[in-house]
Order: structure tokens, then sequence, then C-alpha cells
């Protein structure tokens, strides 16, 4: 398995990241045990998790998955192996059971998120430390129409991340990043670093897939130029891409077990099609949709890990195998076909 920088941070960390959004929920320990046993015998050292995980979020299970991982980090012995990354919550009407519904990414709430984290993790420190969303008002989650009408009080970059740098010289985190954010939210975070002596984020943690590329659409410079490394997440459109929608649409997984806005995007009418599409090609060139839609992922220049899971060991071992595929040039080109027909269906 490959082993990379991320960005600046001077960690190396697998193309793959083992994502953890259905442990305590989809997935029980012991078979999240598994899970974590097979992507590190498979060379997989990085693995994200969040603080409000599983999926979906409830009060009833929250940081659940934090406390899987923590379990098994202490039982295997592997903490110095691992590239260990978690997430805070920014504000949200929808986990209003999070610290008394006061949630924000100032120094009380973020203070309160690391604690919380590090426990359940059982480890003294965290390797990257990303904010989930941000505090302001900005599209994310599927939504990318920016309202000034729902403009709303917000705390500051420069306060989030003085408190950030205060977690970093403590020791408790070692590297800081984003997720979920817009192209100017991401500079915001680099230029006020710059001009306040700051910590640098190292990272970004955005969608990206086949039906929703438009991180292509200037992030992907600004990553280049600025050395942020993008971690890509839902690069299977919630399973979508797998097709297994298509050919049975109710079939138990997270689109049909959480149906809801929070997943409505990736129900449209022009994502089936292009589904349907894709799944066409894969077939056509003798892989699986699921293979197709990961190998292309992992060959985009400006990616520095995926985040892949699989709620069965068969899933997990095809993800991973999808790192050794080459798309060839004419697959990438009527994968670029279908793009322009179709354009970000997903968005």
């Amino acid at each position: 398995m490959q082993k990379i920088p991320l960005g600046t941070s001077g960690m190396h960390v697998s193309k793959v990241c083992l994502g953890t959004m259905t442990f305590g929920d989809q997935n029980n320990e012991s078979e999240a045990f598994q899970l974590l046993d097979y992507a590190f015998d498979r060379g997989i050292n990085f693995i994200d998790t969040a603080e409000i995980y599983p999926v979906m979020p409830q009060a009833a299970t929250q940081g659940l998955s934090e406390t899987i991982i923590g379990n098994w980090l202490k039982k295997r012995g592997l903490r110095d192996k691992i590239v260990l990354a978690t997430k805070v919550a920014g504000p949200s009407r929808l986990i209003s059971w999070l610290r008394n519904g006061k949630n924000d990414l100032d120094e009380k709430n973020i203070r309160l998120a690391v604690e919380g984290s590090l426990r359940r993790l059982k480890t003294d420190y965290i390797d990257l430390y990303q904010l989930h969303w941000p505090s302001r008002n900005v599209p994310f989650f599927g939504k990318v129409i920016f309202n000034p009408k729902d403009e709303r009080p917000s705390i500051p970059v420069e306060e989030t991340l003085t408190v950030l740098g205060k977690l970093i010289d403590e020791g408790k985190i070692r590297h800081i990043g984003i997720s979920n954010e817009s192209a100017w939210g991401l500079m915001e975070f680099i230029k006020t670093a710059e001009a306040k002596g700051l910590p640098r984020i190292v990272s970004i943690q955005n969608a990206y897939n086949l039906t929703d590329r438009h991180f292509e659409i200037g992030m992907d410079e600004i990553c280049f130029r600025e050395n942020i490394g993008l971690i890509a997440y839902s690069p299977l459109a919630f399973g979508q891409l797998t097709g297994k929608y298509i050919d049975n649409p109710k079939i138990r997984g997270r689109l049909t077990l959480f149906s809801s806005d929070w997943n409505a995007h990736y129900r449209r009418p022009a994502v089936l099609e292009a589904t349907r599409q894709y799944m066409q090609l894969a077939k056509d060139h003798g892989i699986t949709s699921a293979q197709l839609a990961l190998a292309w992922c992992y060959s985009r220049w400006f990616i520095d890990a995926t985040i892949i899971g699989g709620t069965k060991l068969e899933h997990l071992k095809e993800n991973i195998d999808a790192i050794s595929i080459s798309l060839s040039d004419q697959i990438v080109d009527r994968i670029n076909e279908i793009h322009s027909l179709i354009t970000n269906p997903g968005l």
C-alpha cells in the first residue's frame, strides 16, 4: 500500500483511508474489529472518524465509532503505527443533543470535544484534528448555492485557529484540517494562519466522486499551490456508484436506512442515470462499478487519500483492491464524456 506525505504535515498516510461512520450502528464492535484488522493487514495506516459518528448521528450512539476504534487500538497495541484522524462538530440544529445544543467552533466546545475524543479513543494525542463543517453560513452536504439570507453569528477563523494552536502546544493534537469547506474558507484559513502566526491546515476533507467533481473547479489549484492534501470522502456517492441501488432499490444500505435530506442529492434522477452509464462502462471493461468509481479517485493527482468503508469484509476487500486498477485512456475519455453530458448531478 503506497504511503505519501499528507500536505505539509510530514505524516505519511496510506492512499486508502478507512472510514468508520458505520461503527456502532451498521457494524457492531466485533464486526468493526474484523474490518480494522483486515485494513491494517492490507497496509492501511490512516483511520478517519468523528465525534458524532456513527451515522445517522443521534444521542444514543454518539461517540461509539471512536470508542470502538479506541478499544481496537488498545487491544492490538497499534497506536504508534496508525495515523488517527477525528473531527469536531460545528453548529447544527440536527444535533441539538450535543453539548446542550450550543455547539460551535469556540474554545469551550473544541476543548470539550477534544477531551471527549481522547477519552473514547484511549489515546493521549490525535494526529489530525479536523473541523467537521464550518461555523459560518456556507452550503455543504449536498448544498451548493450560497444564500446571504442565511447569515448568522459565527466564530471567526482566527479564534478557532488560536484554540487549535493551544491544543497543539499542549500535545493533544498534532496537525489540523478542515472539512466540507468552500474555496473562500480554504483560503481564509491559509491567510489567517500566515498573517497571525497560527497553525496552518495540512488537509481538507471534502466530497469527491464521479457524480460530484466540483472540487476540480478551482479547489484543486489551491491545494496544489498551497500544498494542502485533499482527503476525499463519499467516493462511492453513499454506495450509489456501486450500482446496488439500481439493481435493488430496497437493498439495505445508507440510502435506504437513512433516507433524508442529508443524502437526497445522491437519489436524484440524474445521479441514477449517470450511475447506469458508469455501470455499463465498468461492465464493458470487466471491472465492477465500485472498482471503476474508486480507481478514478485513486488515480486523481490532487487526492492524497480516499476514504473508503464497507460494512462487510468482502466489500472492503473489493474497495481496497481497486487501488491496483489502472484506468485506460479509453475509460478516462468515456468518464469525461459522461461527465460532460451529466455534470455533477450529485451536487
